[in-house]
């Protein structure tokens, strides 16, 4: 049994869905591992974790339409000492979470063909989001 471990940090230039497969999948690479579970963590409350289509950019853009739509910007919310988009931003990370396990095989990730591993930042602002990951196998 093997384990390793690693943190990725991925700058956003505001709301928008960031892919970050590539990165992930060469890190598998270099750890030497064939089979196992790779567990992504997203280390922050305003931005989440999602598998979803990367061949199709109207997916990311309708996706981040219905985020908007499911947790509007507003004064109806008590928290707002980072601004009006801070609590949205906490209900679009509850809506879509802020973890993933993907399973390995053949050193690589089991996702479909058109299947990618994004960070969904839900605030206006530029940030710096890390996301933790952590493989166990052999």
């Amino acid at each position: 049994m093997q384990q390793a471990q690693t943190r990725f940090t991925i700058s956003t230039r505001g709301q928008a869905l960031y892919e970050f497969t590539d990165e992930v999948a060469d890190w598998l690479a270099g750890t030497g591992s064939d089979t196992g579970l790779v567990t992504l963590l997203c280390r922050h409350t305003s931005a989440s974790l999602l598998i979803n289509e990367n061949a199709a950019p109207a997916v990311q853009r309708d996706l981040l339409r219905w985020m908007a739509q499911a947790a509007p910007e507003g004064d109806m919310y008590e928290h707002d000492s980072e601004g009006p988009d801070d609590m949205p931003a906490h209900i679009r990370t509850m809506l879509t979470g802020a973890s993933l396990s993907v399973p390995v095989a053949g050193g690589r990730m089991l996702l479909g063909t058109w299947q990618g591993l994004y960070l969904a930042e839900h605030r206006r602002a530029p940030h710096r989001r890390e996301i933790v990951a952590h493989f166990i196998g052999e």
